[in-house]
């Protein structure tokens, strides 16, 4: 059964080298393994997420990979720091202040690689709820 085995986030990137570039210098990730096929990343406690080469072009409507942070207002102000831009909302769902959208259960903030793609960071503000 497909839940007796781990999972890996792929992102795509048409251009593989600014992507590099981006996860290197703006949020301080080295690849732990590169290869044709993609540069591929180990954070935490061994999680693990490859960058791909594709000629596609991300959509970049949904969060398509996210961190979970102790404090995401320390988080953010290190990014930004590094030249990182955050995306702002204002809708009726949430509205974001100071780059971070607050609800009952996370704070959340949101910024796009070089390629597009929507990343995330949530801080889960009821420990049930984090992830393991």
């Amino acid at each position: 059964m497909l839940s007796d085995h781990p999972i890996r986030t792929t992102i795509p990137a048409t251009d593989m080298e600014r992507a590099k570039t981006f996860y290197r210098e703006k949020l301080g990730l080295v690849p732990s393994h590169e290869a044709p096929e993609g540069l591929s990343y180990t954070v935490g406690s061994g999680s693990r997420f490859v960058l791909f080469p594709s000629s596609g072009i991300a959509s970049g409507l949904h969060t398509q990979m996210a961190w979970q942070v102790p404090d995401i207002s320390r988080e953010v102000a290190e990014l930004k720091a590094r030249g990182v831009v955050f995306e702002e909302y204002d809708t009726p769902s949430f509205k974001t202040i100071d780059s971070i959208a607050t609800t009952k259960h996370v704070k959340a903030a949101w910024f796009r690689d070089s390629e597009g793609n929507l990343i995330g960071i949530a801080q889960y503000l009821n420990r049930d709820l984090a992830w393991a």
